[in-house]
């Protein structure tokens, strides 16, 4: 699994149409999209240089993306999806929260909704135990854990106003 960096944005692109743009040099597993930057990941490490050499510089929306391998390298961690976060929350907040369960690789907030990543799938089992039912923020958090299309689980937490 190859994790590459997706940088300068423009606001009109969509997950859909970067996800596609990837999809023709190979297959794609996640593409996530947070401001005016996103993350792919490609299965194949082949697939994934070539992508990122036709794709940096690429003009989309009339302007030039930046493409290159991600500096935290290839994905090795359990997903974690965020929901309803509050607008007060801030991403070092959440990941306080999660680290109290273990190692917190990332944790983007996006609108209303996070992604938090964490190095071991034990670990992320321990943070639904632990935060199934509980508040944070203000808000009660339902945990569930449910099977993504990558090589790892993907584990979802929904969180619900009071």
């Amino acid at each position: 699994m190859v994790k590459i960096f997706v940088g300068n944005l423009p606001r009109p692109a969509t997950t859909d149409e970067v996800r596609a743009l990837f999809e023709k040099y190979g297959d794609v597993s996640e593409c996530d999209l947070i401001k005016n930057y996103g993350f792919v990941h490609m299965k194949d490490r082949d697939a994934a240089k070539q992508a990122i050499e036709n794709l940096h510089h690429y003009k989309l929306h009339g302007v030039f993306i930046n493409v290159e391998a991600s500096k935290s390298g290839s994905k090795s961690s359990t997903k974690l999806h965020v929901g309803n976060v509050g607008c007060g929350c801030t991403s070092q907040e959440l990941q306080a929260k999660f680290e109290e369960y273990g190692t917190v690789l990332e944790c983007d907030i996006v609108k209303d909704y996070a992604f938090v990543h964490m190095e071991r799938s034990e670990d992320a089992m321990e943070a639904i135990r632990g935060l199934d039912g509980t508040e944070f923020k203000g808000l009660i958090c339902f945990v569930t854990r449910t099977a993504g299309p990558s090589v790892h689980a993907e584990t979802r937490v929904i969180c619900f106003a009071c």
